[in-house]
């Protein structure tokens, strides 16, 4: 990993304002939308299977996000991820939920066997449940798995041959060759839903910039750890998670290639 080479991406970002192309839950999808602006891309919501192959050729990066999956929203994840796939646009995969039922299980399963994808983003039990029939997850929240989460990643990451992110209270990418820890975050990041969306969304605008998917995952993953992990110091003892909330965008959105520099925690392994 070469960090200059992850820092340079914070002024490329904002230079090509990549359009990231999301089909994500509708849960986050506002937050997921307002994160690809802060750090400087654009994002595009749309889901409608009338019109994602023509809107996905328009984009730099392609999000499906199976949050709050239904039958159509799948098929037109298909129909947009095929498309992205022959045209050379980055696809990354956010299986939120996918040990909770036989159905998402399936779903992912399938999307992966259909359409190239380039970088996953889920928790540890998440990305267990795509590599074992057993995995559990508990909602979009992760559980206790007995493998080691670099082992995982490293795992997911070469049976896909894409890019692997585990977030957790260390976060770790992959390409089954090289792998980094980011120690920076804080644990009020698991107290506002989406901010797992919204990591997905800020990788996304990252590979829509570069080739490089490794140094991009690298980037947003890192991004929202420090942002959450500076917003917390911004805010007094009697702000609660609302104040935080608000504080973690302003921190996303004042991100740049010298506070990243100076205050990322990367580790090798």
């Amino acid at each position: 990993m070469n960090k200059s080479v992850v820092s340079n991406l914070f002024s490329r970002l904002r230079e090509k304002n990549p359009l990231v192309h999301h089909i994500t839950n509708i849960v986050t999808v506002n937050d997921c939308a307002n994160v690809t602006l802060a750090i400087g891309a654009s994002p595009v919501m749309a889901n409608s299977v009338e019109e994602v192959e023509e809107m996905v050729q328009l984009a730099n990066a392609l999000v499906l996000n199976i949050g709050t999956i239904q039958a159509e929203i799948f098929t037109a994840m298909i129909l947009a991820g095929k498309v992205a796939n022959e045209k050379g646009i980055p696809v990354i995969l956010d299986p939120v939920g996918v040990g909770a039922t036989a159905y998402r299980r399936r779903i992912a399963k399938e999307l992966i066997q259909k359409v190239k994808i380039s970088v996953i983003r889920g928790n540890a039990s998440e990305m267990y449940s795509l590599i074992r029939e057993n995995g559990r997850t508990r909602g979009v929240d992760s559980t206790d798995i007995s493998l080691d989460r670099k082992i995982l990643a490293e795992k997911v990451a070469n049976l896909f041959s894409c890019i692997a992110v585990i977030s957790g209270e260390t976060d770790i990418v992959s390409n089954g060759l090289e792998t980094v820890q980011i120690t920076n975050g804080d644990h009020w990041l698991t107290k506002v839903t989406g901010t797992g969306c919204m990591t997905t969304s800020l990788i996304a605008s990252f590979t829509g910039t570069t080739a490089d998917y490794f140094s991009a995952s690298i980037a947003g993953m890192s991004v929202m750890s420090l942002a959450g992990e500076r917003a917390k110091k911004s805010i007094s003892e009697e702000d609660g998670i609302g104040h935080f909330k608000a504080q973690l965008m302003d921190e996303i959105f004042h991100m740049n290639e010298e506070v990243w520099g100076k205050e990322v925690s990367i580790i090798e392994t």
